[in-house]
């Protein structure tokens, strides 16, 4: 009997963590340094508060006339985070994204973020040759 696979087989380990009272220019920083569209944004205990992708620095902060210096990520974010364990089932992670129609789902312990999953780590996981593949591996355009 085939066991099911975890998270933890598939998911992205490191994340890109920031505190709460980083700017939305220090995460965008991040996040171009890093080829990411997101940071987890934790408390001063490191606990997951939420996450800040870069649609919510446009939409949530530019739009509004925001000052990217000043606004803060704890302004920005989207909480709460909707987690997963690295112990639990990529099927769980799967009806999760659905669920709540997200790309990227933090893997949290004990509250710590260890790891996050895409949809591009689904893609490539379930099926190397698909089309979702091929793009999760392209060069981001510079």
């Amino acid at each position: 009997m085939a066991t099911a696979q975890m998270v933890r087989e598939i998911m992205t380990g490191d994340p890109c963590c920031m505190p709460d009272s980083a700017s939305i220019t220090e995460a965008a920083e991040q996040m171009r340094s890093r080829d990411i569209g997101d940071v987890l944004v934790t408390d001063q205990q490191g606990n997951l508060e939420g996450v800040v992708t870069d649609r919510d620095i446009v939409i949530r902060a530019l739009a509004q006339g925001r000052e990217p210096g000043s606004t803060r990520l704890k302004d920005v974010l989207s909480e709460p985070a909707v987690t997963i364990r690295p112990d639990e089932p990529v099927s769980r992670a799967v009806q999760l994204m659905r669920e709540h129609s997200l790309r990227r789902l933090p893997v949290a312990e004990g509250g710590h973020p260890v790891g996050i999953v895409s949809l591009g780590d689904l893609a490539v996981e379930r099926d190397p040759a698909s089309a979702l593949a091929d793009i999760s591996d392209a060069a981001p355009n510079q």
